[in-house]
């Protein structure tokens, strides 16, 4: 069976995917207000990130969360030990980066070339799942390039009101089938889709029809 492309995102309730870690995660933009995560991942969110993490055969990265990763969940001795830093450490990794071409976190592949086409073999000649974990602006190519099998989106139960968000003010348009769904105990809302093409619109004009 072919590997299924997953993305997970967390996610505010307005959109915003930027520096959900720390206040200094990620201050592009002059972004101030980092940290918002980790005050609202109850037990429900770790356990399933947990699984999420643990089922995953290998890992994609844009740069920008390669790095964050790398200096954290693969340096971090803490942080290592956990579930997710184990499959993060065990599995095979592969970075999407044309800025960075030799990576040091250990069993990092960097993909080169015609991208859409080793992330179709990539697909194709290994089983389980390959999970995205944040990767913005490589979840937004993976998506107009219908190359994603699942949209995890974990929701947080908060208005940032800046910040860099999920999907741009302008873009391709995607159909996504509800899959599942489930709320932690603190309230964020984890929803599964499968991506199914271009929405529908209805094409006629109220009352054209009287």
């Amino acid at each position: 069976m072919p590997m299924a492309l997953i993305t997970t995102t967390n996610i505010t309730l307005d959109g915003v995917v930027q520096g959900l870690g720390g206040p200094d995660e990620d201050r592009r933009g002059g972004f101030d207000r980092g940290g918002w995560a980790p005050p609202l991942a109850d037990s429900d969110v770790g356990e399933y990130l947990d699984h999420v993490y643990s089922g995953a055969a290998a890992f994609l990265f844009g740069r920008i969360t390669y790095e964050i990763f790398a200096g954290s969940w693969g340096q971090i001795a803490e942080m290592k030990a956990t579930p997710i830093g184990t499959a993060l450490n065990g599995r095979p990794k592969y970075l999407v980066s044309t800025g960075l071409a030799d990576p040091t976190w250990a069993g990092t592949t960097v993909l080169r070339g015609d991208l859409v086409a080793a992330i179709r073999e990539l697909k194709d000649h290994d089983d389980g799942n390959l999970v995205v974990p944040g990767s913005i602006s490589l979840v937004r190519w993976l998506l107009a390039n219908d190359l994603v099998d699942q949209v995890d989106l974990l929701i947080y139960p908060i208005v940032v009101g800046q910040g860099t968000r999920l999907f741009p003010d302008s873009g391709p348009d995607i159909a996504l089938h509800h899959l599942n769904s489930r709320n932690s105990s603190g309230g964020v809302t984890i929803q599964t889709y499968r991506p199914e093409g271009r929405p529908n619109y209805v094409r006629g004009t109220a009352g054209a029809n009287e």
